[in-house]
């Protein structure tokens, strides 16, 4: 998805550097091959909107690489940049097939850089000031700041994996959060699906303590990520934690709610989904399915131009919009299962 943080992974060690340059790409015979390496490319704002949906054509590339899209400068909104994250010095042919994506810059020189090791937790850090949204103060280690009194505070270092707080989809889904709780709503059974860093799980514990909550990812990095997060700031959640105790998070690396555990915790009163458009259209019956009659499902990752088909996906088994929260170009949507 666009605009999430690179993921930080240490890269796969290449052949031994030829004695010249490579062609195309023009390495000097000196360059790295080792840890990661980014491709800078300009793009449109129409570019940069496809780029937000699953890019199949990069499972060609192995390792797959991490794409992040940016607007580097709001007085020019249809100027957009396009990086692009490799565990390992990119070849000719995944330099190729990223051009392809953004034929904008066709005859547009890209820019590769190789990023020492040692530098990516400055770098994942640098600039990201502690975020803001409703209750919630959310924070990096780096961050100096004290949080502001009665605020409710998380640290989650930045680099890992998606879901600092940053992104206009995780603040979306924590002032949705926050807007619910204020509310007066009350929610016992909770699933955080495609959990990121855990903040949004943490979240949702903070102000239901005494609810049972569940995280899952697809990715395990995932999975490890938000044990050490919950560890940082003091959460029991554990992968494997079997049971339905309140005051803790159960861990499960699985797509959407194919994990046995999840299934056993049916039905949930709120289920949290902050991925991708496409897969949310996907997976409309089944967290429709997961949840109690009157339950309330967020959903983001989503950009503006998408939210009528997802809402119209899970309209069609049986929920209403009853909520809506617009960050930039990201709408967070709340979704309420009708009585039948």
């Amino acid at each position: 998805m666009s605009a999430k943080q690179p993921v930080a992974r240490r890269g796969r060690r290449g052949p031994a550097a030829e004695p010249k340059g490579d062609g195309v790409t023009g390495f000097p015979f000196d360059a790295p091959r080792e840890g990661s390496w980014k491709l800078t490319l300009p793009c449109t704002k129409a570019e940069a909107e496809l780029l937000a949906d699953d890019v199949p054509a990069l499972a060609l590339i192995d390792p797959m690489p991490t794409i992040m899209t940016s607007e580097p400068d709001p007085a020019r909104p249809d100027d957009w940049q396009l990086d692009v994250y490799f565990e390992g010095r990119p070849d000719d042919a995944a330099v190729a097939l990223v051009r392809s994506l953004v034929p904008s810059a066709d005859g547009v020189e890209p820019v590769i850089a190789h990023i020492p090791e040692e530098d990516w937790v400055t770098l994942s850090q640098a600039g990201l000031e502690p975020i803001h949204a409703g209750r919630f103060h959310v924070r990096t280690p780096a961050a100096t700041e004290a949080p502001p009194e009665g605020s409710i505070a998380f640290t989650i270092e930045a680099g890992r994996a998606f879901g600092t707080g940053h992104h206009e989809t995780t603040t979306g889904c924590l002032l949705m959060i926050d807007r619910l709780k204020r509310n007066g709503r009350r929610f016992t059974d909770i699933a955080d699906v495609g959990t990121g860093t855990g903040l949004l799980a943490f979240a949702a514990l903070a102000v239901w303590p005494r609810a049972r909550v569940i995280a899952s990812d697809i990715d395990p990095v995932a999975i490890e990520v938000t044990a050490e997060n919950a560890a940082v700031n003091g959460i029991p959640a554990k992968e494997g934690m079997i049971g339905h105790g309140a005051g803790r998070i159960e861990l499960v690396t699985a797509p959407g709610l194919a994990h046995r555990r999840l299934r056993a915790r049916v039905p949930y009163d709120l289920i949290i989904a902050n991925i991708l458009a496409g897969p949310l259209i996907e997976l409309a019956p089944v967290l429709a399915g997961a949840l109690l009659p009157g339950g309330s499902l967020i959903l983001a990752g989503l950009l503006d131009h998408q939210a009528d088909a997802v809402a119209s996906a899970y309209r069609r088994q049986g929920m209403r919009l009853a909520d809506t929260i617009v960050r930039g170009d990201w709408p967070t949507l709340r979704l309420v299962k009708r009585h039948r």
